[in-house]
């Protein structure tokens, strides 16, 4: 610039025309500047990603260095990142378990080849596709379409029915979900064989135990032609074989709770009446402890489902809450609804639970104390048959307790179980 402008003064002192030298001049300048302006744009407008740009002289040559050196960063780092991208890809290609990226409406962007294996999903055109147009199992549409993803979902493989999957979602970023599918049928299959062993057996010793017991009993009733020495052994075999009737029952229940997904009769279930039944039944439990129980039901919010299940889980909850209530407790039993469903509560004023104990309390045979549990009369199972009367009718259960302050015992109903009557008065 300063070589353009002491040129055109110096023409300007030859020619005497300053003004028009400095002006041609400045125009020359322009138009330079303009092809370089025209240069650069033609170039963004039409440069491949590793194409240098143009070549140039004095402050347009610094201009377009200055770009070169910035392309050639961005090319180092897009590198990088592409080796990492390259990476992640082969190393989640190479795991036996599907993982499958969707975005905030489920819909399909990305998965390992073993998605392709287990679900059955198919490049490229099942990418953008919804996810539950693919994996067509109506326990999967209801599990996905929650907002909780505390445990893991199990169902049959849609390419295979021997093949049994557990799937994981987690969410990130902005709503997006992430899936985890992994193949679990070798322990589906031991699992079905306890479940199969554990329900022969229990069928196989009820015949021989029912015929054990009525021996036992005609024996007690013709005590007097018995030897006197016999009677209280007979008594406490009556006893244990009742406790073993009473065990085979709960096992058989459990399996036939296992057999399948959902209640057979899945009609409306008038839960306060069946609340009340449980109270007189309580009441009568209690006997000579004198526990205060009450009772606050909704009569307008009835469950659908199994009433006889529903019987069996509730009972279960409110008598372990009369078993574990010292004399003169207080038992409180509730039912009522919101806008996330229906919930029924039982809490007590007994001895509570320690926490260590409360994640493992509705496994089989779990036992918080073993010599407590013989002497109540328990079987072990109550907690384990109200989990799987709960998991048919879509609910879950929540357990909080205190040790020496009592405990309480929630199930949540989710809003589809959940069905409204209307109360008819005495004046309807």
């Amino acid at each position: 610039m300063l070589l353009l402008v002491t040129a055109c003064l110096v023409i300007g002192l030859i020619s005497g025309y300053y003004g028009w030298s400095l002006a041609v001049g400045l125009g020359l300048y322009l138009a330079w500047t303009l092809k370089q302006l025209l240069r650069l744009h033609e170039w963004l407008r039409q440069h491949q990603p590793d194409e240098a740009p143009p070549d140039g002289y004095g402050l347009w040559g610094e201009v377009f260095d200055s770009i070169y050196h910035l392309q050639r960063r961005d090319q180092r780092v897009r590198g990088r990142l592409q080796a990492v991208i390259d990476r992640v890809q082969e190393s989640t290609a190479a795991l036996k378990d599907a993982v499958i990226m969707l975005d905030s409406d489920g819909n399909l962007e990305w998965w390992n080849r073993a998605a392709e294996t287990l679900l059955g999903l198919k490049t490229p055109q099942d990418s953008g596709q919804p996810v539950t147009n693919l994996v067509r199992h109506p326990r999967f549409k209801e599990y996905f379409e929650q907002d909780s993803y505390a445990e893991p979902l199990e169902i049959p493989s849609p390419i295979n029915d021997r093949l049994r999957i557990q799937l994981y979602i987690t969410r990130y970023g902005n709503n997006e979900h992430l899936m985890l599918v992994r193949d679990v049928t070798r322990i589906h299959q031991l699992e079905q064989m306890r479940k199969d062993f554990i329900a022969n057996v229990s069928h196989e010793l009820r015949t021989p135990l029912t015929v054990i017991c009525g021996y036992l009993e005609t024996l007690l009733d013709n005590v007097e032609e018995v030897n006197p020495r016999w009677t209280r052994a007979l008594q406490q075999m009556q006893q244990q074989g009742g406790r073993m009737q009473t065990l085979l029952n709960d096992l058989l229940l459990l399996a036939k709770l296992e057999a399948t997904d959902y209640p057979s009769d899945n009609q409306p279930v008038s839960i306060d009446s069946l609340l009340q039944s449980i109270k007189s039944d309580a009441q009568q439990l209690s006997g000579q402890k004198n526990q205060h129980i009450t009772l606050e039901a909704d009569p307008t919010i009835q469950l659908k489902g199994s009433e006889a299940e529903l019987r069996s889980a509730f009972s279960n909850l409110v008598f372990n809450a009369v078993k574990y209530t010292p004399a003169e407790g207080n038992i409180r039993i509730r039912w009522w609804g919101d806008d996330q469903g229906a919930h029924l509560s039982v809490q007590d004023s007994g001895i509570g639970i320690d926490s260590k104990h409360l994640p493992r309390l509705t496994e089989r045979f779990y036992r918080v104390d073993s010599s407590r549990n013989s002497n109540t009369g328990g079987t072990g199972l109550g907690l384990a048959i109200v989990k799987h009367v709960l998991l048919r009718h879509r609910a879950r259960m929540e357990i909080s307790s205190v040790p020496g302050h009592g405990s309480t015992f929630t199930c949540h109903f989710a809003p589809a179980q959940v069905t409204k009557s209307r109360v008819i008065s005495a004046a309807d």
